[in-house]
């Protein structure tokens, strides 16, 4: 499937953290091409299987489906609509944001707050507070009240761009460009040999605490997890030290979330295939899926393949197309190379 075409399915689904249950009919889809057997358990997350059902090695690869949203937390007498977060919204890039509020219809909206003709002199100077922002939906108040509940999920109106140089740019794409490199990992490895069972899992709720990640490592009980995530990309005013380059590969987490011979293995077979890579010096919890994984049950050897990201939790978030696919492809080759004689030697350093 073209990457492209693949990415733009994944994104057309809105799925803030909680709506994984309803929402995730898109990802369930795309997962039944490349899977030999597809579930979704209790809390939404969507698990596919391709290889023997009865491996002896089993690995899981995840990447969270959830994106962040706000919540309905109130509708003023006239009709606004104020709100809270689901996961981490700078509010800094909210004003003049459309947005769609998931009632019970779908309503568009624009994020509002008082323009600076209009603000006091000593407001002038200030950030916007959160609690200055409201949805304008256009609509009089008791239609709102009728159409819109205490607790109705909002989600961002953004169609994504691509941009010069292979650059593509949108929202959410922190995680469902992880999805679509283990979906391209799921595509290569039907050109490949490999012995061991493969579970695809687009986990839920990863943004508000990792909870998928928890429950489908628990149920899989893998041998070796690869958690698929992004990391913040090369930009303006921001230290080369903290940042990945955008079109030079995957980044390869280092650091005590990390088993270390999985980092030196994958290290090794970009090395081999001539996969450029980068490495991601992660000296705590790396706040992804990783995290979870590595300290479910008895312990998982982890590993953690980024891809660099500008512009982290907002609608214009950006990457480069070509490290979604060497990210797949280098998650393919290093699957084919693994056998139980790799997988007893984790349990020793």
């Amino acid at each position: 499937m073209e990457l492209k075409e693949m990415l733009m399915e994944l994104l057309s689904a809105d799925i803030p953290s909680g709506c994984e249950v309803k929402n995730n009919t898109s990802i369930i889809e795309l997962f039944k091409k490349y899977c030999d057997d597809v579930m979704v358990d209790k809390l939404g997350n969507v698990i596919g299987r391709k290889g023997p059902e009865n491996a002896k090695v089993k690995i899981m690869l995840a990447a969270h489906m959830d994106e962040i949203g706000m919540m309905v937390k109130q509708i003023d007498e006239k009709g606004f609509i104020r709100f809270s977060y689901i996961g981490g919204i700078d509010h800094r890039i909210l004003p003049a944001q459309e947005v769609i509020i998931h009632g019970r219809e779908k309503i568009l909206g624009v994020v509002g707050s008082k323009p600076p003709h209009i603000q006091e002199p000593d407001e002038r100077n200030k950030a916007l507070k959160s609690d200055d922002l409201f949805i304008d939906t256009g609509l009089p108040a008791e239609k709102v009240k009728q159409l819109v509940r205490i607790g109705d999920v909002i989600t961002f109106r953004r169609k994504p761009v691509e941009l010069q140089n292979g650059c593509f740019a949108g929202n959410a794409l922190d995680d469902r460009a992880g999805l679509a490199a283990i979906i391209c990992c799921l595509e290569e490895l039907g050109k490949l040999q490999f012995s061991v069972g493969v579970y695809a899992v687009a986990t839920a709720q990863e943004e508000v605490g990792l909870r998928g990640a928890v429950v489908s490592t628990y149920r899989i009980y893998p041998d070796i997890g690869v958690a698929v995530d992004v990391c913040h990309g090369n930009m303006a005013d921001v230290p080369e030290e903290e940042t990945q380059r955008l079109g030079k590969g995957p980044a390869l987490a280092l650091g005590p979330n990390i088993h270390p011979k999985l980092y030196e293995r994958l290290k090794s077979i970009a090395e081999e295939y001539k996969i450029p890579y980068q490495l991601n010096p992660e000296p705590s919890a790396t706040g992804t899926d990783a995290w979870a994984m590595q300290i479910t049950r008895e312990g998982i050897p982890t590993a953690l393949i980024s891809i660099p990201l500008r512009y982290m939790h907002t609608t214009v978030e950006t990457l480069s197309l070509e490290d979604i696919k060497l990210s797949g492809r280098l998650m393919a080759l290093f699957i084919s190379s693994l056998d139980e004689n790799f997988v007893e030697g984790l349990k020793c350093y």
